[in-house]
């Protein structure tokens, strides 16, 4: 997902969405990433098992499984050319160089695939899955694959082409994670769209035909067989077959906002939680079973609509976004129970929030406020993720590589509470760390001494050490950051020393004791793996170099040994550590020149050491903060092993005692509408008032009165000062309602007829169990309710009318009463507009135009009238107006109707001019009998009686316009134009006209006018009556009856109507044009919306068309 500050977003796991298997991985800076991110805040120095090989630089591929290319092979920088770590001299960098067991193997064949895919399942199990692939970046799409398995911990590999399909195209490798032996690999859908599925660990396959192209899997996290399949076409499938058979879901489903249920209880482990896109286009919350989703059977948690791509669903939390009057609202649902706004300090007015991490039943957000365009503050909440309270400003952000937010916070792995943030003070970007999730924050002490051990002159608060907090989101290359959950103390980074971060003079720096104190381990970039459970890490310097060596350290990165990995310089492409670590092999992904195939080095660490670590060869190690051994309420002692000894560890035994510590004031935070002063106390907030915590509890209750403080959540400190910061039950006070507000739950003050239409009641103060309510929603009903707790889930209502209602609340108890009022436009969508006025008017004289609506009906209307090339509309309220033209010539008319959220127009052209004249034309009564009444038909006849006109009379056809009038009997108006040549002279006199008609009329009456309309039917033509007043259109009124307008303008000659083709240059004549704007016509009404009342139902209306044709005959044609 791309950057959007209307939109939640979230960086925490999924388990399971990722390819060869969906391991979570760390992604992004403190694995900040939009909601399209799947992984949780942890970063992984070494990469890891079940991921795609990405080579370093190429972006992922937007939530889908991703893939890398090679490198792009360099030239060194001058003078840089063979220098490795530690060739300044250093005495803690052994150069004796030393020698790793390893082998390499070569993927013959593939020298041209530029991407690979990776699965090492471990965990006793020896065998390794590669998917190399060819993508061509012209076609956008793989055009070979090729298939690997190693048997050996990556010894030798095997080729499986034949055993998928020689001629099949493998796109894509997804793993169980909860059964490494089950793979599935997904074909190019481009070719074919099919599975293959192995239960064996990829030794076998089955293939399997899908009907839909896979865009991203989601494995359940812990029924192995189960998955959720997103198809190109945003429709979500499920499997409780492993893919063998699929069921559809649901359609309409946002991408990556579909989740299994994950509660803490297991409870309904088949349910799915899902957004998905409504038929008008909203979005909703839906949940349902997982082979049961119909639209009986699912439900929908939050009331109401939601804001695209919001829903996050995150352990015990749900989060949606709610956007109103500009302004993005946020709700969560703790344990699945009703929604509930959350609250941060009332001015913080935030446009876009990122969900950091749900751990340890609290959550931890990034929002972005009101006043702030590249920083985020950090807030953390109670329990339920409702109040929550500041923990850090400014934090830096900047944007990734696909356009997601990227928020310079990282979480360390293996110890609970701690954090790394980079703030923005006054333009200059520092480094912060935290034990207690943010309840205090210091600056990294820079290390004493440099690489050479030379004294570092650093001194508190003005100058520390800063580092770069990009987790790297391909897990073969590392980031600027590592830490491990099996190294609790050890984090491994890229910074520099001095007053800011910066992106010069970046070293590498590692720290033992979780961040107190650090020491510079490297004067260039390297990527740093974890072995061992930390007891040897190894260091591989990033270079677009080849390179033939790497550095270990057995002591926590005090000492580095040189050993050199292979005998031929290799393009290093990736690295993949062993997944549990318990085997000491690593396998290195590169190519030894730019054509070759990819050569995948196996290093085995096991013959550097002798012998497993043994319980003296352990010590004990306390995590403390500058000092302070009590961290989150509590002692935690590790166990490390000695520096010293060089011995396998194997499995991680984790801390070894955690020792409850007394409470102190550090170990509480500020609560909620408080903030800590200068002095350390928490005083309220200007904008809070400590008493409305009593507003939501009734007479003969207990509410909890804040101190002012909150324990740290997971905090785990006993007696001390709990009691005196702890929250305490006080009796509830009667009060009288007070701030009493009634909303729509959409907040929109609009609603659709017919459609149901909930109000929420919102109280400020009062017992809200003893307070009786009465809503009147203006429509004559009225509704009452004992108490207003009876409400929450808000008063639903529909209204049979259009209207605008105004809908009254009271709610009262034995100490007084409050009201509220909400005027409710109520609408119903406005399907056509249609613009009524003459053809023809003549110069100074008024002429009406009316916009007619279907339906009739709508509600509260706006209406904009733009009259030619004016630049100024003219805004009434009124349907119909009234307006002069004193110039001659072609005049554009456009009226706009705003209806609710829509706005529909129309536009129509009328021809001014001082004299013409027009003349009603009736047929033989046999074109009834073929007369369909529609203007297809009514066009061509019009065409027909003009040509045979001209040729009867031998009048120019430039004085001549017909047009055939809906309805029966079939009749029509002659129209006699005052055509005048290019010049604008030889303007026709009203004797000419007046000699035309004559002319025109005599050859009438005589029937020599008439035209065949098939072999056999021959049709007259008749002169009915001549007029001086234009045609009108002919529609229906709003009260379902038609009519015929005609407006009659007497001068010294008879004027001639005209039309003429929109944007025509040459003055004369269109027939198109004309009955294109009498077909648009038969659906309006001269008649103003203001005195349309229907006489009868509409039922029985038909079309308006249909009204037109059947009321003609009774209409007055003339004076």
């Amino acid at each position: 997902g791309g950057v959007n500050n209307q939109s939640l977003t979230t960086h925490a796991g999924r388990p399971g969405r990722a390819a060869a298997g969906g391991v979570e991985r760390a992604s992004g800076r403190g694995a900040s990433r939009k909601v399209t991110g799947e992984s949780r805040p942890r970063a992984a120095a070494a990469p890891a098992e079940d991921q795609p090989l990405r080579g370093r630089g190429s972006p992922a591929a937007g939530g889908r499984p991703g893939s890398v290319r090679r490198r792009r092979w360099g030239r060194s920088p001058r003078g840089a050319a063979g220098r490795e770590p530690g060739e300044s001299g250093a005495a803690r960098f052994g150069l004796e160089e030393l020698r790793l067991g390893s082998t390499t193997f070569a993927l013959a064949g593939d020298s041209a695939h530029n991407q690979a895919m990776v699965h090492w399942s471990g965990h006793n199990s020896s065998v390794i899955l590669i998917l190399t692939k060819l993508y061509d970046y012209n076609l956008g799409s793989i055009t070979e694959s090729s298939l690997w398995r190693s048997t050996d911990y990556g010894t030798t590999y095997e080729k499986l082409n034949d055993k998928v399909g020689l001629k099949t195209i493998l796109s894509y490798l997804y793993v169980c994670p909860t059964n490494k032996r089950k793979i599935m690999l997904l074909t190019d859908p481009e070719v074919e769209s099919s599975l293959l599925i192995s239960s064996d660990e990829g030794a076998t396959y089955q293939k399997y035909r899908l009907n839909f192209y896979i865009n991203s899997l989601l494995f359940h996290p812990k029924k192995e067989d189960w998955i959720l399949a997103y198809s190109q076409d945003q429709k979500l499938f499920s499997s409780v077959e492993f893919g063998r058979r699929w069921l559809l879901l649901h359609e309409q489903v946002a991408p990556n906002r579909f989740y299994w249920s994950m509660m803490g209880s297991g409870r309904e482990p088949d349910l799915v939680h899902l957004e998905a896109k409504t038929v008008d286009g909203h979005a909703q919350y839906i949940t349902c079973k997982m082979q049961n989703c119909s639209e009986a059977t699912h439900s929908k948690p939050f009331p109401g609509y939601i804001d695209h791509n919001s829903l996050i669903v995150q352990d015990d939390y749900v989060f949606v976004q709610l956007t109103s009057g500009g302004r993005p609202h946020y709700y969560v649902s703790y344990r699945r129970n009703a929604f509930t706004q959350m609250k941060l300090p009332k001015y913080s007015l935030p446009k876009d929030m990122h969900v950091i991490s749900t751990d340890e039943n609290q959550v931890f957000a990034a929002v972005q406020e009101w006043n702030q365009n590249d920083t985020y503050n950090l807030y953390i909440s109670d329990t339920r993720g409702v109040y929550f309270t500041l923990a850090l400003e400014n934090v830096k952000s900047s944007q990734g590589l696909e356009g997601n937010v990227m928020i310079d916070l990282y979480e360390v792995a293996g110890i609970k509470g701690m954090f790394l943030a980079n703030k923005k003070i006054d333009n200059q970007v520092k480094t912060f760390i935290t034990y207690n999730k943010g309840r205090d924050w210091s600056l990294l002490q820079a290390p004493n001494t440099d690489l050479r051990g030379n004294p570092v002159h650093c001194l508190l608060p003005y100058c520390s050490l800063h580092l770069h907090l990009k987790v790297s989101e391909n897990p073969y290359t590392s980031g600027n950051i590592a830490s491990r959950d099996t190294a609790p103390s050890i984090i491994v980074a890229s910074g520099n020393i001095g007053t800011e971060l910066s992106d010069k003079d970046i070293s590498m720096f590692v720290s033992s004791d979780a961040g107190n104190t650090w020491r510079q381990i490297f004067e260039e970039e390297h990527s740093v793996l974890y072995l061992d459970q930390g007891g040897v890490l190894v260091a591989m310097k990033h270079t677009s170099l080849p390179i033939r060596h790497l550095w270990l350290s057995f002591d926590e990165g005090r000492s580095w040994s040189k050993y050199s990995f292979t005998s031929l310089p290799l393009f290093v492409d990736g690295v993949l550590g062993e997944p549990g670590e318990e085997t000491l092999i690593m396998t290195v992904f590169g190519h030894f020149s730019h054509r070759s195939e990819w050569q995948l080095v196996k290093v085995d660490y096991k013959s550097i050491f002798d012998r497993r670590c043994e319980e003296e060869d352990y010590r004990p190690w306390q995590l403390h903060s500058q000092g302070e051994a009590c961290i989150m309420g509590a002692k935690r002692i590790y166990r490390k092993r000695k520096s010293e000894k060089k011995c396998m560890q194997g499995k991680y035994a984790g801390a070894m005692t955690s020792e409850p510590c007394v409470c102190t004031e550090a170990d509480f935070d500020c609560d909620y509408g408080y903030e800590r002063h200068s002095n350390g106390q928490c005083l309220p907030a200007f904008w809070y008032n400590p008493s409305s915590l009593s507003k939501d509890c009734s007479l003969g209750q207990s509410y909890l009165n804040s101190t002012g403080y909150r324990k740290v959540v997971s905090n785990n400190c006993t007696d001390g000062v709990r009691e005196r910061y702890t929250a305490k039950p006080q009796q509830c006070p009667g009060k009288a309602p007070q701030g009493l507000r009634i909303i729509t739950s959409d907040g929109k003050l609009t609603a659709e007829q017919g459609h149901n239409v909930t109000f929420l009641v919102q109280l400020e103060e009062g017992d809200l169990q003893r307070s009786l309510i009465q809503v009147d929603f203006g429509d004559g009903i009225a509704v009452s309710y004992a108490n207003l707790s009876s409400t929450e889930d808000g008063i639903k209502h529909i209204y049979q009318n259009v209207g605008i209602f105004r809908v009254t609340v009271m709610v009262e108890n034995s100490l007084g009463s409050d009201n509220a009022v909400l005027y409710l436009h109520v609408t119903c969508p406005l399907e056509h507009v249609h613009l009524s006025l003459p053809f023809v008017t003549t110069k100074n004289k008024e002429v009406n135009a009316t916009a007619v609506l279907w339906p009739s009906q709508v509600g509260t209307l706006t209406y904009v009238w733009w009259f030619g090339n004016n630049t100024e509309p003219l805004i009434t309220l009124e349907g119909s107006i009234t307006f002069t033209f004193s110039v001659e010539g072609m005049n554009t008319i456009t009226v706009q109707v705003s209806a609710g959220n829509t706005i529909l127009q129309d536009t129509k052209t009328i021809a001014v001019y001082e004299q013409f004249q027009s003349l009603r034309l009736s047929f033989s009564p046999n074109l009834d009998d073929y007369n369909p009444d529609i203007p297809e038909w009514r066009r061509d006849i019009s065409r027909v009686v003009k040509r045979a006109l001209v040729e009867a009379t031998g009048i120019s056809s430039k004085h001549i316009l017909v047009a055939v009038l809906p309805g029966l009997p079939t009749s029509a108006e002659l129209f006699i134009l005052p055509y005048r040549d290019a010049t604008g002279e030889n303007k026709r006199t009203s004797a000419d006209l007046e000699q035309i008609s004559e002319r025109l009329i005599q050859k009438l009456n005589q029937n020599l006018v008439h035209f065949e309309l098939k072999p056999g039917v021959r049709i007259l033509v008749h002169a009915a009556h001549l007029t001086t007043a234009p045609l009108v259109d002919l529609t229906p009124s709003h009260s379902g009856s038609a009519m015929l307008m005609l407006l009659s303008v007497v001068f010294v000659g008879l004027a001639v109507f005209v039309i003429y083709k929109f944007k025509r240059k040459i003055p004369g004549l269109n027939i198109y044009a004309q009955m294109q704007n009498e077909k648009d016509q038969e659906m309006v009404s001269p008649v103003s919306q203001r005195e349309s009342i229907p006489n009868i139902p509409q039922s029985e209306l038909m079309s308006p068309e249909q009204l037109v044709d059947e009321k003609l005959e009774i209409q007055p044609i003339g004076k």
